[in-house]
């Protein structure tokens, strides 16, 4: 009996090694292969494809078409299930894989209808353009062609992926268009306070820019708010799956005149959601007639940050409002009004299929503005129905970036800026005579209000009459400062013909890179990686001498507080300051919301409401390394800019206008007024009008604050502040959206390291509140020398390969954490795998 029970356990136990080394053999027979050949039609010539150390293509290609197929190949070969991601969170077909959980954001993207427009956008492509993404789709489906279910591990158990298409690559960009421009969010959070609470907190939950709206706007009636507090619980919001932060990005340039070698530098790193794998890709692309070298997106066939021969490129996020929501009145049971009488809603059917239960049957209507998003709710209720640039007819964003990759100087590269029609982005470009800034697409002129919060649409009081671009946009070219700066802050002054928005981030990470360059007058490449790893944080030295006004309730208080009286305001990983500021002016901010009744969501950016509640009234900003008052009109160091349109009138004509800012000022710079820049520290003894949220005197609050703040901290990293460290808490964290939420392998597939910086600071790294995990920062950072481009620095995180068994999922996580670079001249020094693409 035993010798049997034996035999019997030694059968099993083969067979689970059998099956162990199966299942191993399978997933390791998705790792793609050293030496590859492959045959494409279409193809002119070969192509020629060498992977670096670091995983990075080098594509040698006869023309531009065989390029793009070489990089849909390599794409689908190291991010393919990120493709297919991103493909189906655009259109709203994740839970087909995903099941009920990611319900939510299909609901939002079928109601929304991105693949529909997308699929219109694609007809109206100029064919150069269309000819690229053709091209690119060929590449992509080469590859899943020679691979089936092996194209990514993933795979595996879904079968082999459907054929990619040209409208898969333009929902990259209407996803990018839709997470960058959220102002209709924030328009529905003033909503859900609407008769809840008193205005004037309304209004400075965002705390406003100096004179930045048009008061004629007003906010809806209350009995809306309950429907706004509803759907904006039903809506995804970031750090959610699948979505994005809204402000994004630091970028700033020099001329020649203040660089060392003599030509312009440019340096670049947005800020998006961290995730495994990470947003960018690495490749140099060379053919004989163009060179496009730096950050790709999985998806599409363009170089999206990066240079060509000629010139360098990288955009931040410009902030202006491109949204606005609509309440519509409801005619009978199928119309709804309009200036014009009656007319019907469109409407259509979206069917969604769930993974393990039936299909979904989802309703959608649409009127004049756009789709009614508060059927999200099931169609009962106020119809609220948003309008949005970036759904808007004619998004012509991937011919834009194509122009913008062919540019040849500053001046191609604005003639490109219009046509990348979404998100509105800051265009900072660089040739090698000098530099310059450009706001890409179109902005909304609006009858009347601000665009802040939502307004009747039955009247057309408040309708969109026109668009602003190109030169009606704000612009910059051959500042004679010879600097350009701009990290998401306001890029032109309030007075601007166009109006971009009420609502603007702080500028504090732009006022440390100004200060860096006024320190140093002559940079290097050098100088500017240095500088994207800067930790000092404005914002803590502004709150600082209001913090240190507070008295100690015990010995713990007594030793956090003699530790920020030491403190410079950095941000580094080895310090305790970092925490114990961090985590008392979340405190703070929590009490100060929940004494007045608000809820976390409806409050605007934290640190902008923290900095307007503890400002003082007056007084100028200080910069902690000249140690000088900065002057307000650093800004402008020529003055005001000038032209643009003006705003409509109320009959809906626009007036005329002329170009926006030359060569004459400063981009980026504007958010300061003659007042002093608006999140200024609080240095002077008069009390600011945010006082009005602690009643007078936030003292008892911030004393309240530090208390529970550090007994959190103790509870996590001991009772002694001087034994903490930031780096312990802030941990980036780099996540795959899906995997990351299975049992067993989510641990696998979530990368983690200890990483320095915070919200305010150069090097970004915004934590999660509560948490202190920081989950949004610099995916990518690129240093351009337009001396000699060869010698650009890049670095992405966490790495090539989206394929966990890859030695290039997260090989760059050490290095992008420490500040260092590669460059990706046109040869590699070693090769570790190679591909032939043959016609």
């Amino acid at each position: 009996m035993w010798r049997i029970l034996r035999n019997v356990l030694i059968l099993l136990l083969l067979i689970v090694v059998l099956l162990g080394v199966g299942v191993a053999g399978l997933l390791w027979s998705t790792l793609p292969a050293t030496s590859q050949q492959a045959q494409i039609p279409g193809l002119s010539a070969p192509v020629a494809i060498d992977f670096d150390a670091d995983g990075i293509p080098r594509i040698r290609a006869a023309t531009d078409i065989d390029a793009a197929v070489a990089l849909g190949f390599v794409h689908a070969r190291d991010r393919m299930f990120q493709m297919e991601l991103m493909r189906r969170a655009a259109s709203g077909r994740l839970s087909e894989i995903a099941g009920p959980a990611t319900l939510p954001i299909d609901r939002m993207m079928r109601a929304l209808g991105l693949q529909s427009r997308a699929e219109a956008d694609l007809a109206l492509l100029p064919a150069d353009t269309r000819a690229v993404l053709d091209a690119y789709a060929r590449g992509v489906n080469a590859w899943i062609d020679l691979r089936g279910r092996r194209a990514a591990p993933e795979f595996l158990l879904l079968g082999a992926p459907a054929p990619w298409t040209p409208v898969d690559s333009l929902l990259w960009g209407e996803t990018m268009g839709l997470w960058l421009s959220a102002n209709w969010r924030t328009e529905l959070s003033r909503l859900a306070l609407a008769g809840k609470t008193p205005q004037w907190m309304i209004d400075t939950l965002w705390p406003p820019d100096h004179a930045s709206g048009h008061p004629e706007a007003s906010l809806a009636a209350p009995r809306m708010a309950d429907t706004a507090q509803h759907l904006l619980a039903l809506l995804p919001r970031f750090p959610a799956p699948f979505t994005q932060p809204g402000t994004a990005s630091n970028a700033w340039a020099v001329d020649g005149a203040h660089s060392a070698n003599g030509a312009p530098l440019l340096a670049g790193d947005p800020h998006l959601a961290f995730g495994f794998p990470g947003i960018w890709y690495l490749a140099r692309i060379d053919t004989p007639d163009i060179t496009l070298v730096g950050a790709t997106a999985p998806g599409v066939p363009f170089v999206v940050l990066g240079h060509n021969r000629d010139i360098a490129w990288t955009f931040t996020t410009t902030g202006a409002d491109t949204e606005d929501v609509f309440i519509e009145t409801p005619v009978g049971a199928a119309d709804y009004a309009t200036p014009d009488g009656p007319r019907p809603f469109i409407v259509r059917h979206e069917i969604i299929k769930i993974r393990g239960n039936p299909d979904e049957l989802l309703p959608v209507r649409e009127t004049r503005h756009g789709p009614v998003i508060s059927d999200l709710q099931g169609g009962a209720g106020p119809i609220l129905a948003v309008s949005m640039a970036s759904l808007k007819p004619g998004n012509m964003a991937a011919a834009g970036l194509r122009a913008l990759n062919l540019a040849h100087s500053v001046a191609e590269a604005g003639r490109a800026a219009p046509g990348i029609t979404a998100p509105v982005q800051n265009l900072m470009v660089a040739d090698r005579a000098g530099i310059g800034l450009f706001v890409t697409g179109r902005v909304p002129i609006r009858r009347a209000g601000d665009g802040s919060i939502p307004v009747e649409g039955a009247d057309g009081a408040h309708d969109w009459v026109d668009w602003a671009s190109g030169d009606q946009l704000p612009h910059v070219v051959a500042p004679a400062s010879g600097h350009l700066v701009n990290a998401n802050e306001r890029v032109a002054p309030p007075d601007f013909p166009v109006f971009l928005g009420r609502d603007w981030f702080g500028d504090w990470r732009a006022r440390r890179i100004r200060a860096l360059l006024a320190a140093t007058p002559r940079a290097t490449p050098a100088d500017f990686t240095r500088m994207q790893m800067d930790v000092i944080s404005p914002f803590a030295n502004d709150l600082l001498p209001v913090l240190l006004k507070v008295d100690a309730d015990d010995a713990r208080a007594a030793t956090a507080l003699g530790l920020l009286r030491r403190w410079d305001g950095s941000m580094a990983l080895n310090l305790p300051q970092p925490l114990i500021f961090t985590a008392w002016i979340d405190r703070f901010v929590d009490l100060v919301l929940q004494r007045s009744g608000i809820s976390v969501a409806d409050a605007g950016p934290r640190s902008e409401f923290a900095a307007y509640v503890l400002s003082s009234a007056s007084g100028p900003s200080r910069d902690p390394l000249l140690d000088r008052p900065l002057d307000p009109l650093d800004a402008h160091p020529e003055g005001q800019p000038r032209g643009g349109p003006a705003t409509a009138s109320a009959s809906g004509q626009t007036g005329g206008g002329v170009a926006g800012q030359t060569a004459d000022t400063e981009a980026g710079a504007h958010t300061d007024s003659v007042d002093g820049p608006r999140a200024g520290p609080a240095v002077a003894k008069a009390v600011g009008p945010g006082a009005r949220w602690c009643s007078g005197d936030c003292a008892a609050l911030l004393r309240a604050a530090l208390a529970a703040s550090l007994s959190d901290l103790a509870t996590r990293f001991g009772p002694d502040p001087t034994t903490w460290r930031w780096g312990e808490a802030h941990q980036a964290v780099f996540a795959n959206p899906l995997l990351a939420r299975l049992p067993l392998i989510g641990r696998f597939a979530t990368f983690r390291i200890a990483s320095p910086g915070g919200d305010t600071t150069i090097d970004r790294g915004v934590p999660v509140r509560g948490s202190f995990e920081s989950v949004h920062g610099p995916g990518f950072r690129g240093v351009y020398d337009l001396a000699d481009l060869d010698r650009s620095r890049f670095v992405v995180v966490p790495g090539q390969s989206g394929n966990l068994l890859s030695s290039h999922a997260a090989d760059f996580l050490r290095r992008w954490r420490d500040g260092e670079t590669i460059v990706l001249g046109p040869k590699a020094a070693i090769i570790t795998a190679s591909i032939r693409l043959l016609p």
